[in-house]
């Protein structure tokens, strides 16, 4: 079993960075509904604290504080990249830290957060625009689903 003890200090700051580098990436994607795509966020991490996951370490993940990489840049282009660069770094830590199955784990928790701050305002019609669609497509691959 994979803990926090397995990680550094900075480490562990990066996995738990993945999961709301994610969200951020989404609701940066459209404009407007920021506020309602963080609350949404905080929910879904709420909401994971309170149910168990498929391993201790998403647990251990859910009981800690998200972690928010306030990172400064020039662009929302840089921004988002800086995102899925700390989306890499954490699923490539897990890879090489953690069993599959927790590697896995991680990884659904991850693309749900996103898709859960995605369907948190509607755009138009469509539930998840075609823009929200392309961000969790990319941080798919970031984390290595896809």
């Amino acid at each position: 079993m994979t803990g926090k003890a397995d990680f550094t200090v900075e480490e562990w700051e990066t996995v738990l960075g993945g999961p709301t580098s994610a969200g951020l990436i989404v609701s940066m994607a459209e404009r407007g509904g920021t506020l309602r795509e963080s609350f949404s966020l905080a929910k879904a991490w709420t909401e994971a604290r309170g149910s168990s996951g498929a391993t201790a370490l998403l647990d251990e993940i859910a009981q800690s504080k998200p972690k928010v990489d306030r990172a400064r840049t020039g662009s929302r282009r840089e921004l988002k990249d800086h995102y899925l660069g700390v989306i890499r770094e954490a699923a490539s830590l897990l890879e090489s830290k953690s069993t599959p199955e927790e590697l896995e784990d991680y990884k659904r928790f991850t693309l749900g957060l996103a898709e859960r701050v995605a369907g948190a305002k509607e755009e138009n019609v469509q539930p998840i625009s075609d823009s929200e669609r392309s961000a969790i497509e990319e941080i798919s691959v970031a984390l290595g689903a896809r």
